[in-house]
């Protein structure tokens, strides 16, 4: 097992196959902790994400989960649960976004964002409750589109990534006995592969920020660790917003 603030901790990262998750995955297995991703569609990266944290010489699986599926991450937490002998540290990363405005969402898109930003994150932690040791942790990955909507067509999936707020909230006095934190991060714009920051609508999306460029996914993921480790034991119910001042 790896030394670091993390050792002998079992982690679940919801959508670890790439971008944001995925560096979720290797900041967590270099602080010592076991890491088990889900993934939906991408099969060779979740791969090459299990290779690498493997090589950190910690465990790692990769369980796919449709998160638009009835039942799935609830499955995949069990899963990894019953394999690695309980669980830690649950992120709730995977996410999708479907833009456009209130009249030009359809119901299949309005479905699709309730089902993965909102139902995924309350069923797979309900699972989780069960399976996670007194003094765990949840983190849950939003955005801060949920704090200030800036351009037209964010209106519905700003609504979902709101709803984790109260969730968290909530969470975190239902947890609170157990000493189980529970906070939401809330990236801005971030260079990865769905939003990368070369892209011409980059510098449409910086207008407002303080500091002028993306973020990068291990940003994010540092933070994480930050939470899920010792330093973030008396930290619940919160919202911290890594947005290079968007918000702002």
């Amino acid at each position: 097992m790896s030394g670091g603030s993390l050792a002998g901790a079992v982690a679940l990262v919801t959508g670890g196959s790439r971008g944001i998750g995925a560096a979720i995955a290797r900041h967590l297995a270099r602080a010592g902790a076991d890491v088990a991703i889900t993934y939906d569609t991408a099969a060779d990266r979740a791969a090459d994400v299990v290779a690498e944290v493997t090589a950190l010489g910690v465990r790692s699986v990769a369980v796919r989960t449709p998160a638009t599926e009835r039942g799935a991450v609830e499955a995949a937490v069990l899963e990894v649960a019953a394999a690695f002998g309980g669980l830690d540290i649950l992120v709730n990363n995977a996410g999708i976004a479907r833009y456009g405005t209130v009249d030009q969402v359809t119901d299949e898109d309005l479905d699709a964002l309730i089902d993965v930003n909102i139902r995924a994150v309350v069923t797979g932690t309900r699972a989780a409750i069960g399976v996670l040791r007194d003094g765990g942790r949840v983190i849950t990955i939003g955005s801060n589109l949920a704090d200030r909507v800036t351009d037209p067509g964010l209106a519905v999936y700003a609504m979902t990534k709101s709803a984790l707020l109260g969730f968290t909230r909530g969470l975190a006095r239902d947890l609170g006995p157990r000493h189980i934190t529970a906070n939401v991060i809330q990236p801005g714009s971030t260079d990865t592969d769905m939003n990368p920051a070369h892209h011409p609508a980059a510098a449409e999306q910086l207008r407002t920020s303080a500091l002028g460029h993306f973020a990068t996914p291990d940003t994010i993921a540092e933070t994480v660790v930050h939470l899920a480790g010792p330093t973030g034991a008396h930290i619940t119910g919160t919202v911290l917003t890594i947005d290079g001042g968007q918000n702002t």
